[in-house]
């Protein structure tokens, strides 16, 4: 474990939600980012089969609602950091891509590099199987090729995340690249 890393292991006696007859061991760390930042990461593991689940929470940073747009122009703004909460909405509008939140969403922390490279697995696995005439495979090619060059920095394109709640912000490596729109969340539903 990096010397950054601080870690406490707890062991409770939660039921397995899969199994129902191992317990969950709970491992939780709390790791220093080289910019000053702080995350909690949690490991929950099954000792009687194989679930197991990791989360990373922000300690520090403080999340406000809102709409955070990056621009993305060449390879060094790949770089910028991305903190995805469950509630954050991403999308790559040039591209047509977009990540909805929901219950079942899970939080990253990543760069943009990282949420490209999730965008053209998710694609590749859809591409795979569809039947070798399909009609849409020109089209998703296409997608494919642009994604690569924008992971090269050879596209340029648009981050955006829009977070309702909060939860989601963006570290951008060069700021004047970077508008942050603060939302109200008054009377948003958070169930």
């Amino acid at each position: 474990m990096s010397e950054k890393a601080k870690e406490t292991e707890e062991n409770f006696s939660f039921k397995c939600p899969i199994c129902s007859e191992g317990i969950l061991k709970i491992t939780h760390s709390l790791y220093d980012l080289p910019d000053k930042e702080k995350m909690l990461i949690l490991k929950f593991e099954c000792n009687k089969c194989d679930f197991n689940k990791n989360d990373i929470i922000p300690v520090e940073t403080q999340m406000k609602p809102g709409i955070m747009t990056l621009k993305i122009v060449d390879e060094q703004d790949l770089k910028s950091k991305i903190y995805r909460a469950p509630t954050g909405r991403i999308e790559i509008p040039e591209l047509e891509l977009v990540v909805e939140p929901g219950r079942s969403a899970k939080f990253y922390y990543t760069n943009v590099e990282g949420i490209l490279f999730r965008f053209e697995e998710a694609i590749s696995i859809y591409r795979n199987n569809l039947e070798v005439n399909d009609p849409q495979i020109q089209g998703i090619d296409q997608l494919l090729d642009d994604l690569k060059k924008a992971m090269c920095g050879e596209l340029q394109f648009t981050l955006k995340i829009t977070d309702r709640l909060g939860g989601s912000y963006v570290i951008p490596q060069r700021k004047e690249n970077y508008t942050f729109e603060e939302l109200s969340n008054e009377g948003i539903d958070t169930d």
